[in-house]
């Protein structure tokens, strides 16, 4: 990376890793090397993604350069807004008393339930028949 970074943060959420890079500009967020409206093409996403500049007061001061892999689209929303909180708690520390009062810098451990053998899923059984 030749550009200069202000400050790095990685959110995880289910198999979802966002590598997240803070820079100050003008509130642009690239991830994946296109705009976040083109990846995430959901408004409801988009919103997620930029909860953590509401909370803090800081909508349209930086940018985001953020790789992404794994999981689902949603997943990975929520693993963005969890990097965007660290780098934003890393950057500045009188940020992180609203970050963590929002359940932001909390990480979601909630994964998929391994399947059991003897079973079709982790918690589904086969169909019973008494005859």
């Amino acid at each position: 990376m030749t550009q200069q970074y202000l400050s790095y943060g990685t959110g995880r959420r289910k198999t979802s890793v966002a590598r997240v890079y803070l820079k100050s500009g003008t509130g642009e967020i690239i991830v994946n090397g296109k705009k976040s409206d083109e990846y995430l093409m959901r408004k409801t996403l988009e919103m997620v993604v930029r909860q953590p500049f509401g909370v803090t007061e800081t909508v349209g001061k930086f940018d985001i350069y953020a790789n992404i892999n794994g999981g689902g689209l949603s997943g990975q929303a929520d693993a963005l807004r969890h990097g965007i909180s660290r780098a934003l708690a890393a950057y500045d520390h009188k940020y992180r008393a609203s970050l963590k009062r929002a359940g932001f810098l909390t990480r979601d451990p909630r994964m998929v339930e391994r399947k059991k053998y003897g079973r079709p899923g982790a918690r589904k059984r086969f169909q019973f028949s008494k005859r």
